[in-house]
Formats: C-alpha cells, sequence, structure tokens
C-alpha cells in the first residue's frame, strides 16, 4: 500500500480531543475504501492538521475525509522514507 499525508487548513483552534474526533470518524469507516489512517497532528494557531495513512490512492484518502465533514485540502504521496 502507498503512504499518504494529508493537510487541512480551516482547523484553526482544534482541541486535542476535536482532533481525536476527527481521526476517529476516520477510522470508523477507513475499510470501506481500503484505507488505514494510522496518525494525526494539528497546529491549532495555523489551523492546519496532518494525517499519515496507508491507502490505494489519493482520492480513497480524499473521499473518507469528505464522508466525515473534514474534507483535505491537500493529499500528498509519500515515496521516501527513512
Amino acid at each position: 500500500m502507498t503512504q499518504f499525508m494529508d493537510v487541512h487548513h480551516n482547523m484553526k483552534g482544534i482541541t486535542p480531543e476535536q482532533l481525536l474526533a476527527a481521526h476517529n470518524a476516520d477510522v470508523a469507516i477507513q475499510d470501506d475504501e481500503k484505507v488505514q489512517f494510522k496518525q494525526a497532528w494539528a497546529d491549532p494557531v495555523s489551523g492546519r492538521a496532518f494525517c499519515l495513512s496507508e491507502g490505494p490512492s489519493a482520492d480513497a484518502v480524499r473521499r473518507i475525509h469528505e464522508r466525515t465533514g473534514h474534507p483535505a485540502d491537500e493529499v500528498h504521496e509519500v515515496t521516501v522514507t527513512v
């Protein structure tokens, strides 16, 4: 499976509890698209949140986020890791 890092730009003021709820919403339906959401990070000051996932395509990741009400502004394939 391919890894993806997605970015959300409009999450200013997000709390740890809200980030966890958003992550859990994605996890609850991730099997529908054969995606596995691994981790989420956020900066409540800038409003950016980041999610690391594995899946068949960037579109599959986008569809999950759209269905859970927090569409990703960017989805990047991760091709190099250390």
